[in-house]
């Protein structure tokens, strides 16, 4: 006497519910990778944003720039030179510690100095703020994410005072 059921209907079964389980496994395997990754590239940010920061603080003779904020973008020369090795250390540490598999990081640099000593130029004492943007480029699932919320900004900001 056969009890259960016959073998003939349950056939593909299995199929179905690996195929079922395997989903969502994988979406949650790939989903783990993406938010690893998307926290490397944060840390990488930070990083980067706080050797701007360190170039900027440096001594350097007059003249200096003024207390304007300046907006820096990676594939553009600065409007001076300290602007520039600023803009130029955060963007050689990006792209070299970057996963983006985009190419270059697009990124946006602002460094704004604040006269603390209110003597009218920047020297010791004084805080230099070096702010980063970048928008993070999604790799694992980039159409399954990106219909979810758009794109991811990474945002770091560093305050450093002059030595």
């Amino acid at each position: 006497m056969n009890m259960g059921r016959s073998p003939h209907k349950q056939k593909g079964s299995e199929l179905v519910e690996f195929a079922i389980s395997a989903t969502v496994l994988f979406l949650l395997l790939f989903g783990i990778i993406e938010f690893s990754v998307a926290l490397f590239d944060k840390s990488t940010m930070t990083n980067a944003t706080r050797e701007g920061a360190r170039t900027g603080i440096l001594f350097r003779p007059d003249p200096r720039p003024d207390f304007a904020t300046y907006t820096l973008q990676c594939n553009a020369a600065a409007a001076n030179a300290e602007n520039d090795a600023i803009r130029q250390a955060v963007c050689d540490y990006a792209e070299q510690y970057l996963i983006s598999l985009g190419g270059p990081a697009d990124m946006t640099i602002e460094v704004q100095r604040f006269d603390r000593n209110a003597n009218g130029s920047f020297d010791a004492g004084d805080d230099l703020t070096v702010n980063v943007d970048y928008p993070y480029q999604y790799l694992v699932l980039p159409g399954f994410i990106e219909t979810l919320g758009g794109v991811l900004d990474l945002s770091s900001t560093i305050v450093m005072r002059a030595e």
